[in-house]
């Protein structure tokens, strides 16, 4: 048994740290990656993004909404997990995933994704979970689909980016779902 509720076998879930905006920065140069996330955005500067760092530290886990950086087990930060729109009164609440390029085909994602549910679920008594995903993102839909996300709706043409118009795809699990596929009894 791990000591360590935030590490698994390939990653280690850990807080934000102000030193981590040097390399968030470097990171959002890469065109290509910010067009899976939503949009194309414009050059930032490097002190707007420490100030958003030092303000997402300061919030804490305030609403229930975590900022968590993904990192694999040599201390490389891979990735980053957070939630948003945590509705404590009706146990829901979506998440948003980011892996780096260089770090993507080797687990990281699904079990940075597993920790990240099962703490909500079994910690903080969230019952269900939404992921938004791009129709052009397969390797998301295939992420979700193999942890046993199930496809709930598609929003048509609510993104705009090189050139085209694309879906909004909603996949969604319960607690009992999760717990079913990724609970091992006695665990």
């Amino acid at each position: 048994m791990n000591l360590n509720y935030w590490e698994g076998e390939h990653v280690r879930l850990r807080g934000l740290e102000p030193a981590d905006a040097t390399l968030l920065h470097a990171w959002n140069s890469d065109s290509e990656a910010a067009r899976n996330q939503d949009f194309l955005w414009p050059p930032s500067s490097l002190a707007g993004l420490r100030q958003w760092v030092e303000d997402r530290i300061k919030k804490g886990m305030a609403d229930d909404e975590i900022f968590c950086v993904i990192e694999n087990k040599s201390g490389e930060f891979v990735g980053t997990i957070n939630s948003q729109n945590c509705n404590r009164r009706v146990g829901s609440f979506y998440y948003g995933l980011a892996i780096h390029a260089d770090h993507r085909r080797r687990g990281y994602a699904s079990e940075a994704v597993r920790i990240f549910l099962r703490y909500f679920f079994e910690e903080l008594r969230y019952q269900k979970v939404t992921a938004e995903v791009f129709s052009f993102n397969e390797a998301s839909i295939r992420l979700h689909e193999r942890l046993g996300f199930q496809l709930e709706g598609r929003l048509r043409r609510m993104l705009y980016t090189n050139g085209r118009y694309h879906d909004q795809l909603y996949y969604g699990m319960t607690q009992e779902e999760f717990k079913e596929r990724h609970i091992v009894p006695g665990e």
